[in-house]
């Protein structure tokens, strides 16, 4: 379970240090290899899976039907873009030139644990979203039933 959030510094070959507090679980439950795609949902953030995770994910991605745009969107962001990235002895990954331009990353980064997964966000895009606020209109009856 991942939880919390890191301000991260990308270095120049594209490399970021995982946190201490996860290394070991990544190391160990993941045995080091993480799967980074971007999110489909919101722009400049990338999601880090631990690889088995991701495999009943992507299994469940690609059974999606292709006649439906939508679908073939989800394959394309998902799936297509999937790449594998690998703990260094220095407990770094390197994240893809790619990945990091279409997203927004550059040095300044922050990774939130989200449970299942990892995000990492653009400094710019965190703050915007975190300076959000939820309204009344926005409030589904899953969320009327917290107890925050």
């Amino acid at each position: 379970m991942f939880q919390g959030e890191t301000a991260i510094t990308i270095d120049d070959k594209g490399r970021l240090a995982v946190p201490t507090v996860y290394r070991d679980v990544v190391a160990r439950e993941c045995a080091g290899r993480l799967v980074i795609t971007y999110n489909p949902f919101e722009s400049g953030s990338l999601y880090l899976y631990p690889q088995a995770a991701w495999e009943r994910l992507r299994d469940q991605v690609n059974a999606l039907p292709k006649a439906k745009a939508v679908n073939r969107a989800m394959q394309l962001k998902l799936v297509g873009a999937a790449a594998f990235v690998e703990l260094d002895g220095n407990g770094r990954i390197s994240i893809p030139a790619s990945h990091r331009s279409a997203v927004g990353i550059e040095k300044k980064a922050v990774l939130l644990g989200m449970g299942d997964k990892f995000e990492l966000w653009s400094e710019q895009a965190h703050h915007a979203q975190i300076r959000q606020t939820i309204s009344d209109e926005d409030l589904s009856a899953e969320l009327l039933d917290l107890q925050l």
